[in-house]
């Protein structure tokens, strides 16, 4: 039994990430056969829920019981892939044979969620699908749109606005292939390139493992999609570095943090939610990265001007040069490892090719680097970690997508959608409403993946943004920016308590730490809302004068934060205040106003004047 449980979860897993290459490819096209994209998602989604199924059982090992339930799942999704495009055609005609089926997938779906991704989403999801058939009988404004069971089940099991809709459509395809290029990264050695080349480059400067931990998981997290990936993969090289240069535990959890969390907000490749904003704003990638670069940068030079302020004052150095790989060495062993990147970044900005095709060449070309570097063909060992470890990094990507899916049909048939999205509205005061939006971001995004997250609030509060005048652009960000921020926000700061338990330090001080780090992007979207010239939004000059005084500001916003957190409060209150003022110039006087630059004038004078001071913190880090 657990040798056949073993093969099939295998053949489950292996089957993922195939049949979205192949798709992605348009492989069957090429065949002559027609395909649509809704039996194609279906179908994955049933391979994924039963591997879930398989990977996650119920005792110490899976059985008659997993392979039961795993199966019925695949059959369920299956049939509705097999009959989908007559079942469109006659959507109202719901018999037995339709719904019945649905029951099965859908609640074997959700299961399988709660194994995959835990507890707290499937409750939320299970919430929503309460109200979708009760809903009709709340008072007020929760008042739902009536509907038979039977239309519900329906049209959430088939029905292209629901489950296999557009998100499912965008995880089966962009994120797939991007996860698949993040897997073949680890398994080809180009993680361990990117690390070393950041030792060879900033382990020997003052606080250089922290430093390493900043350009490292940046460079990993926008590939990986995965905050958690990318503390696994990095993490464990950057925080023992940092905790033997001087670094306390939790200083060094909490840096190593907010550094792999950055990583899904840092172009030029950014992680998987970036490509569902593109679909869910009908704009291109492109746009999306534009618009991420400035935020993207500001919240990396607060956290690098923290981090050295912190070595600088506690006197840690950096690691000596003759413990560290050479830079030059490192770079003439693994430059090739840069080709892949420089094919997708071609393929993606310079040929305006789609992302998922874009991917599926960088992969490609990973793959021609990985033979000519091992002059062979890669091992059977090297293949089965590759595709098995790529079915496995998709498995919750996918059933979160189902649920998001699913989320998104209630919402919509219900009206709930519409609903909230006018109770926000009304609120009438728009600082108060975004201070709201950010809480229940903030919120719903405890123990979520960000991109589960982004994808329930955008589907939620983006309206109500919209209708208080918000421009798409920065009311998207805004909203990813604090989804992604709930990975570190305590109580349930995943990112900060899976870092802490590498460091072994205390997760609720690493949690709070890691807030004071990430201090920017709490500040930064409640500008680009009132600025969105910050997004590159509007006239050029705008622009300027808007990241200009932002850059002064972030600044002084990295002193405020330590000085706030040490013992010089009342002055990092001044440069907190500071900040605030210089920040917000173009908000106080227009984007465009001589008064900005004076603003932007007198803070850099300040900095300089107090640039000899040096920050202090709580206690020696």
């Amino acid at each position: 039994m657990d040798q056949y449980t073993r093969l099939l979860s295998k053949l489950y897993l292996a089957l993922i990430p195939i049949i979205g290459v192949v798709v992605i490819l348009s492989i069957p096209q090429r065949l002559g056969l027609s395909i649509v994209s809704q039996e194609v998602v279906t179908t994955i989604l049933g391979l994924s829920v039963a591997a879930a199924f398989l990977k996650y059982p119920y005792g110490e090992k899976p059985g008659l019981l997993e392979l039961a339930l795993g199966f019925i799942a695949l059959t369920a999704w299956m049939w509705s892939s097999f009959h989908y495009e007559e079942w469109i055609i006659g959507m109202a005609d719901r018999t037995p044979d339709k719904w019945v089926p649905g029951i099965f997938a859908i609640a074997l779906m959700m299961e399988a969620l709660r194994k995959a991704s835990g507890l707290p989403i499937a409750i939320l999801i299970w919430v929503i699908i309460l109200y979708a058939f009760f809903g009709q009988y709340l008072p007020g404004v929760f008042e739902a749109e009536p509907h038979s069971a039977t239309k519900t089940i329906l049209y959430n099991y088939a029905d292209s606005n629901s489950i296999p809709g557009l998100v499912l459509r965008v995880v089966t395809t962009i994120v797939l292939a991007f996860i698949i290029f993040g897997r073949l990264m680890e398994v080809s050695g180009a993680t361990k390139f990117f690390t070393d080349m950041a030792m060879g480059w900033m382990g020997h400067r003052r606080g250089g493992p922290a430093k390493v931990a900043v350009v490292a998981s940046s460079i990993f997290g926008m590939v990986s999609g995965s905050t958690v990936g990318n503390i696994m993969s990095t993490g464990v090289v950057t925080i023992p570095l940092m905790k033997e240069s001087g670094f306390r535990a939790r200083y060094a959890a909490a840096i190593e943090a907010v550094a792999s969390n950055g990583g899904q907000i840092a172009p030029p490749v950014m992680g998987t939610t970036a490509f569902l904003i593109a679909e869910f704003l009908e704009v291109s990638y492109g746009t999306v990265v534009i618009a991420a670069i400035v935020p993207a940068a500001l919240y990396y030079l607060v956290l690098f001007l923290q981090v050295d302020a912190i070595a600088k004052k506690n006197g840690l150095h950096g690691i000596p040069k003759e413990d560290l790989p050479k830079l030059f060495a490192v770079m003439l062993s693994g430059w090739l490892f840069m080709i892949p990147l420089a094919v997708l970044l071609y393929f993606l900005f310079w040929l305006g090719f789609n992302p998922a095709l874009s991917a599926i060449y960088a992969i490609a070309a990973l793959f021609i680097l990985m033979i000519l570097k091992q002059r062979a063909l890669p091992t059977r060992t090297e293949w089965g970690s590759f595709v098995f470890g790529s079915g496995e990094n998709l498995l919750s990507i996918i059933l979160i997508g189902g649920g998001a899916g699913l989320v998104i049909g209630i919402l919509n048939s219900t009206g709930l959608g519409f609903q909230l999205a006018l109770l926000l509205s009304s609120v009438g005061n728009l600082l108060l409403m975004l201070i709201l939006t950010a809480l229940v971001s903030i919120v719903l995004g405890m123990g979520m993946p960000t991109a589960a997250v982004y994808i329930v609030l955008s589907i939620v509060l983006a309206p109500a943004m919209s209708k208080m005048g918000v421009e798409p652009m920065a009311a998207h960000l805004f909203l990813f920016y604090f989804g992604l921020l709930s990975m570190l926000t305590p109580p349930v700061a995943v990112a900060s308590y899976v870092a802490a338990g590498l460091a072994g330090s205390n997760m609720w001080a690493t949690g709070m730490i890691g807030m004071q780090l990430a201090a920017t992007a709490y500040l930064l979207p409640f500008l680009w809302v009132y600025n969105p010239a910050l997004l590159f939004v509007g006239s050029l000059q705008a622009s300027i004068y808007v990241i200009g005084s932002a850059i002064v500001a972030a600044f002084m916003l990295a002193r405020a934060v330590l000085d706030i957190g040490g013992e010089a409060k009342i002055k990092g209150c001044i440069y907190f205040v500071a900040a605030f003022a210089v920040g917000g110039s173009t908000v106080w006087f227009g984007q465009i106003s001589s008064l900005v630059l004076v603003a932007t004038a007198l803070g850099i004078i300040a900095e300089l004047l107090f640039r000899s001071r040096e920050p202090k913190v709580v206690e020696p880090v």
